[in-house]
């Protein structure tokens, strides 16, 4: 069978840009390379694609070097079906003009973003446009995942189990911020957690005892986003974490995590940095794999995550995380992360698929979307345009009998 050339594509103008590239030279190194061969395609903080073998060497990164010898910038041929990656160079010559090459044709985007523009549904829009394989959620389950105040009414809606919560934007906080204090006051009781909508990796997210901290939080997290959740918190709570595998209705799930936190946050200083090796990524953070919280809660959070990745139409693996009253015993959903950090291997190594099987599986599932998608029809045959009739003048009109 001939190799399959797979597009590892990562970075992007996002708050958790570094915590992407963590996740995806992991990754690269760890595909199987009998099966695919990998092109890099890392998007830099101001939106370019760059693809070279230097991206590779994390040192490439620090600080990153679009002329550093070896790198091409390139753009996607967004022709349904192509995956060609062009690179424009200047010909030699005074009379010579722009030559443009294929550096690479892509049989299946393996998307590895953390937050906007990327983990978004936003490249998942232009992979579908392109009509090219890629691993990760679609475009619809990607967007509610991202959404923090989104994700949750559709939670709600659901009939799934979330905590109480209210929303503000920015330019009401700004215009009249006691009301908007004392709404929140009025609606929820302290402790409330205050996360931006749009965001991961625990940035900007603080919780808040009184007005004083919930003023400071709600300035803090309006840093990163113009809208901004507010929720119920609980009081050490037991936080437990679930990745799925699948996609169209074949699901499993993982090991479950307990992450570890020595602070009221789980913040990004204990997920990335405390285990001393930030190359890790999500899997130097502290955690009691498989923890012993009841067969029948074990059970139930087992099945209310098969559950979500099929309401979204999730495909690939995701991680679903949730929060566990310890007075009442009861669960609620966290949040759903639809391209989690370090793709959550560490948690499908305790079930015995090693992380190159795992990103397999992850391209096996995408072609097999592909394959659903190009069994649609996207023709409709009519004669409507033999009967249009355009008016003249300024006021062109179209007029279908």
């Amino acid at each position: 069978m001939d190799k399959k050339m797979l597009g590892v594509i990562y970075g992007s103008r996002s708050c958790e840009h570094e915590v992407s590239i963590v996740s995806a030279v992991q990754l690269m190194r760890n595909v199987d390379r009998n099966r695919f061969d990998v092109t890099p395609i890392y998007i830099s903080q101001q939106g370019a694609w760059f693809t070279g073998d230097a991206l590779l060497d994390m040192n490439t990164y620090t600080p990153f070097d679009p002329f550093k010898k070896g790198l091409k910038q390139v753009y996607l041929d967004l022709t349904a079906g192509s995956g060609a990656l062009l690179h424009m160079e200047q010909g030699k010559g005074l009379l010579h003009g722009l030559k443009q090459e294929v550096v690479a044709r892509i049989d299946c985007f393996v998307p590895v973003f953390h937050g906007l523009h990327g983990e978004d549904g936003s490249l998942q829009g232009v992979f579908e446009l392109a009509n090219i394989p890629y691993t990760s959620t679609g475009i619809t389950g990607s967007a509610v995942g991202m959404d923090k105040i989104t994700m949750k009414r559709f939670f709600r809606g659901m009939g799934y189990p979330v905590l109480p919560d209210t929303s503000v934007f920015r330019s009401r906080w700004q215009k009249e911020p006691e009301q908007v204090l004392q709404e929140i006051e009025r609606t929820l009781d302290y402790p409330v957690f205050v996360k931006p909508s749009c965001l991961g990796s625990s940035i900007g997210v603080s919780r808040a005892n009184d007005r004083a901290q919930l003023r400071d939080s709600l300035e803090l997290a309006f840093q990163y986003d113009r809208r901004v959740l507010i929720e119920k918190g609980l009081d050490k709570p037991i936080e437990i974490n679930c990745s799925v595998l699948g996609f169209d209705g074949t699901t499993e799930t993982s090991a479950l995590e307990m992450p570890l936190s020595t602070g009221e946050v789980l913040d990004f200083y204990e997920k990335y940095l405390k285990g001393g090796s930030s190359a890790k990524g999500m899997a130097s953070m502290g955690r009691v794999l498989d923890p012993d919280i009841g067969q029948d809660t074990e059970k139930q959070i087992r099945s209310l995550s098969e559950d979500i990745f099929t309401a979204l139409d999730c495909k690939g693996v995701v991680r679903i995380d949730y929060m566990i009253d310890r007075e009442t015993g009861d669960f609620y959903i966290t949040e759903i992360n639809t391209i989690p950090g370090s793709l959550a291997y560490y948690l499908w190594n305790k079930k015995g698929v090693s992380y190159s099987q795992l990103i397999t599986r992850m391209v096996e599932y995408a072609f097999k979307a592909q394959q659903e998608k190009d069994e649609n029809s996207f023709a409709f045959q009519s004669d409507i345009l033999k009967n249009v009739k355009l008016g003249g003048g300024s006021k062109t009109k179209l007029k279908v009998p």
